[in-house]
């Protein structure tokens, strides 16, 4: 059956006839999980596939982990041996239902009509179908899964059936089964290489209709609790005949009612979650999480559900005008960055959510350069948690900055969970130390946007302070410049270069930072706690000032533009129009030693560098490098297209900036780089609301207050966003004639318009 979209409105993601290749199956999977920053659950279909389908049947829990072995072929000092990864933890979604003794499938029978729908406004997925059995009965089957905003270890699957044409006998079979495995493919860098067993059973048992499974990890000692509960709504008051079997760590419910034709049956499965890292006993906050569960209706847990996000989207969306795909588009990318945020110290954002197990869960420099920004404009305090956890790991970063041979400061991992470094392969993951420059800009972004100068003493400054301390290390002054050697930036096709323009600038940054909290805590007579605490003197806040004026970022006369580090200009450059199609992505085809030789790039870099420190050069220069970079981008990387996007908005080309963008909106909907199937792209989700707001938009946050500069692009009529700004709520709508600021909420605030200051009380309109 061929899968087609279906229309749509700007709230509901649907499409109808749904796609039975194991490709597309896989690829909704993702597409239509359930997440909440808690929990996620990828979205297969309750009764399985057909036999020899390939699946990744995943319930996860963000930051729930064990620890696996990473052999080194050299076991050289510093290498890191074992990484932590993201747990597949228990399938609860599982439902059969037989109809008169067929068992309900997709690929057998006859289905006469289906659909799939991701509703963002309410904060479900449904899957609903009209099925025919081998036997001629026809159903109706509606499902609605949803994972709540609200008690986030709930995860609810409403399973209604309605006879068309038959009174008869209809059976569900709800399965709650521990014993799972993550899923490997030795042949992906990008998921995990290995089958291991992660997990291994503690206890099974049924109290009071609740099923509860208790699992240990392997080697993290961490402990999860999973609890079922199945509620059959015979709505002809029929009742039901039902038994419960255990075999091994697993248990199997029954339930078999009579329903006449017409009627309709439904089951209602409720499941929680519930982990060691953040409750001191799993199993007994299961049971009171399941009691709150079961103490008001599922329609209730719905009706919150809805008012959860009416106020979600009341403070952050971002509605175009015009094009009505992309504005779907856009909108289900910013669900997602919700569905996928880390709300406490122990959780941050994987590199694919909670929709899949692509880079085993791990956390990289995506969150605080691609995703925090989204919820540091629209959603502060999940900003503020983001930078909770990344202090929660200060401690382990300063000992991997030991490992790495620093005797100063702290280093984050470049991949990590619980403060680990995961990368086996130093020279494009631990040798990124650019991910300090990020981190500290995340903070202080966080700051200019909000004024929170408390969460900077509390918190803040500390990881600015420990940063800048890393970079003074790992740097060194020579003939009057200050620079930082053998380090790769953010393009992996160029590793364990000499001054990266992207690390020395964010390096830059940092430093001139950790000068101005030290000045802005002393002023507000908060500086004491954090300068104690780590030994900070004045004279470090001195030299930190001399490697900030100092750093070198390197500059071509002749062409006119940054090289992207010392040696790049010398390369041969890498022919890529002349390389085949499906040589891309090029690092799963080319040895990293012959990409590293070449002049080419697998994302923005220096052009990253360019849009996030803007004012270190002139214009002209950002010109002259956004024109030579784009030559020799292959944009492998999902991060890529959204910051061309933002720069060429700079620069005032529209068009060009469009069509970036286009790349970036669309990319996990059409699949754009074959591997949604791993999980989403959150990073690129987080580029793409920056690609309108920061690129269009032309926002910018600066110690000297807020700025914009709004283009429209010309296929669109308008577009509307909010923002949260110094506690004040601001709707920005671009207009082909004008743009209009409206102050929504809070105390007045100056802006800045195309270098024009303004206060805005209530409503300013300015044309163009």
């Amino acid at each position: 059956m061929e899968e087609r979209k279906n229309r749509m409105n700007k709230w509901v993601y649907q499409i109808e006839n749904i796609g039975l290749s194991n490709e597309q199956c896989l690829l909704n999977e993702t597409v239509f999980h359930n997440a909440n920053g808690y929990i996620g659950v990828r979205s297969d279909f309750e009764e399985g596939y057909a036999k020899g389908y390939d699946t990744i049947r995943g319930s996860y829990i963000n930051g729930f982990y064990d620890i696996a072995k990473m052999s080194q072929a050299e076991k050289l000092c510093g290498l890191a041996e074992e990484k932590q990864t993201m747990l597949n933890v228990a399938d609860t979604q599982t439902i059969y239902l037989r109809i008169e003794g067929d068992t309900f499938s997709m690929f057998d029978g006859r289905v006469e009509q289906s659909s799939r729908s991701l509703d963002m406004q309410n904060g479900y997925t449904q899957r609903q179908a009209v099925w025919c059995s081998p036997k001629g009965h026809r159903v109706g089957i509606t499902i609605r899964r949803m994972t709540s905003f609200l008690l986030l270890p709930l995860f609810t699957i409403s399973y209604e059936v309605e006879a068309l044409n038959f009174s008869g006998t209809l059976e569900f079979i709800s399965v709650h089964n521990g014993d799972v495995k993550n899923y490997c493919n030795p042949n992906d860098p990008r998921v995990a290489g290995e089958s291991f067993q992660h997990l291994r059973p503690i206890s099974a048992d049924r109290k009071e209709g609740v099923s509860y499974l208790v699992t240990e990890t392997v080697t993290s000692g961490l402990t999860v609790c999973t609890a079922v509960k199945d509620v059959l709504d015979c709505k002809n008051g029929s009742g039901f005949q039902e038994q419960s079997e255990q075999n091994g760590h697993c248990i199997t419910r029954k339930m078999r009612t009579d329903v006449a034709k017409g009627e309709s049956v439904r089951l209602i499965k409720y499941t929680v979650f519930t982990d060691s890292l953040r409750y001191e006993n799993c199993r007994q906050e299961a049971e009171k999480t399941m009691e709150k569960a079961l103490s008001v209706s599922l329609e209730e847990w719905y009706r919150q559900q809805r008012q959860y996000l009416d106020g979600f989207w009341a403070q952050s969306a971002l509605d175009i005008e015009g094009d009505d795909d992309l504005a779907v588009a856009v909108r289900y990318n910013l669900y997602q960055l919700l569905q996928s945020a880390g709300r406490d110290e122990h959780s941050n954002i994987a590199a694919k959510g909670l929709s899949g197990e692509g880079y085993e869960g791990h956390y990289f420099w995506d969150t605080e350069m691609y995703m925090q920004p989204f919820f540091t404009l629209t959603n502060p305090e999940i900003s503020a948690s983001l930078i909770t956890y990344r202090y929660s790991i200060l401690d382990a970063a300063r000992e991997n900055a030991r490992i790495m041979g620093h005797r100063k400061g702290a280093l984050y991992p470049w991949r990590t969970i619980s403060g680990s470094e995961c990368s086996g392969f130093f020279p494009a993951g631990s040798a990124q130390y650019h991910i300090d420059g990020d981190i500290a800009y995340a903070v202080v972004a966080y700051y200019l946007a909000t004024g929170d100068l408390d969460l900077m003493a509390e918190k803040g400054a500390e990881i600015i302070f420990e940063t800048a301390r890393l970079w003074m290390d790992a740097g060194n002054f020579h003939r009057g410049k200050f620079h930082i050697n053998d380090v790769t930036g953010p393009d992996e096709y160029t590793c364990l270069v000499n001054n990266n323009y992207y690390t020395n600038a964010g390096a830059q940054y940092n430093l001139h930072w950790a000068v101005r909290f030290y000045e802005l805590l002393g002023e507000a007579g908060k500086l004491a706690p954090v300068a104690e605490k780590i030994g900070l003197r004045p004279e470090e806040i001195a030299e930190f000032r001399k490697a900030e004026e100092q750093m070198y970022l390197p500059y071509d006369p002749e062409t006119g533009i940054n090289p992207q580090d010392d040696s790049f200009l010398q390369k041969e450059v890498w022919d890529i129009k002349g390389t085949p199609a499906d040589k891309f992505p090029l690092l799963l085809h080319y040895h990293p030693l012959c990409l590293y030789r070449y002049q080419v790039c697998k994302q923005a870099d220096t052009v990253l560098a360019h849009f996030i420190y803007e004012d270190a050069q002139d214009l002209e220069t950002i010109r002259k490098s956004f024109a030579y970079y784009e030559n020799v981008t292959t944009h492998d990387s999902s991060l890529s297209t959204c910051i061309f996007s933002i720069v060429a908005s700079k620069l005032g080309l529209k068009n060009k900036a469009y069509d970036y963008f286009g790349d970036s909106a669309k990319l996990d909907l059409f699949n754009l780089h074959h591997n949604t199937k791993d999980g989403i792209h959150t990073a690129n989700m987080g580029g793409n609301y920056m690609a309108v707001v920061y690129g269009f938009g032309g926002l910018r946050l600066k110690e000297s207050g807020i700025c914009f500069a709004p283009v429209l692009p010309d296929k669109w009529k308008s577009y509307t966003f909010k923002i949260s700004y110094r506690g004040s709520h601001i709707q920005v709508c671009v207009e082909k004639e004008k743009t209009v600021f409206t102050l929504e909420k809070g105390e007045p605030r100056e802006i800045t318009v195309f270098g024009t200051k303004y206060t805005l009380k209530d409503i300013i309109e300015i044309k163009r």
